[in-house]
């Protein structure tokens, strides 16, 4: 039982890396996507260009949301499986879930 919860943990816990890991990642997206715009506008680009440049903005933003709610349901996840088995608070699995949530 103790080896199946702790390989639990540190799925959840990878996941929750994983998914902070995505968060950062399409928000440093959407800027320079963002950044990519007013390059163009400020060089007087092909309207075409910046329409599809808009577009592509509005896909990043579109991934950030549903992001966010992904990764705070596996907090959840992990925050409820740390509950349930603070029996196992001396394992590394148990100290890393519990530094990813705190962080």
């Amino acid at each position: 039982m103790s080896d199946r919860v702790l390989r639990d943990l540190k799925i959840k816990t990878n996941v929750v890396k994983r998914l902070q890991k995505d968060l950062t990642v399409s928000s440093k997206e959407v800027a320079a996507q963002q950044a990519r715009i007013d390059k163009l506008q400020a060089e007087n680009g092909d309207p075409y260009t910046i329409k599809k440049q808009f577009e592509v903005l509005d896909e990043c933003k579109m991934i950030i949301p549903d992001t966010q709610r992904r990764l705070e349901d596996a907090r959840v996840d992990l925050r409820q499986l740390l509950e349930a088995h603070a029996d196992l608070s001396e394992s590394a699995e148990y100290k890393d879930a519990q530094a990813i949530l705190s962080a």
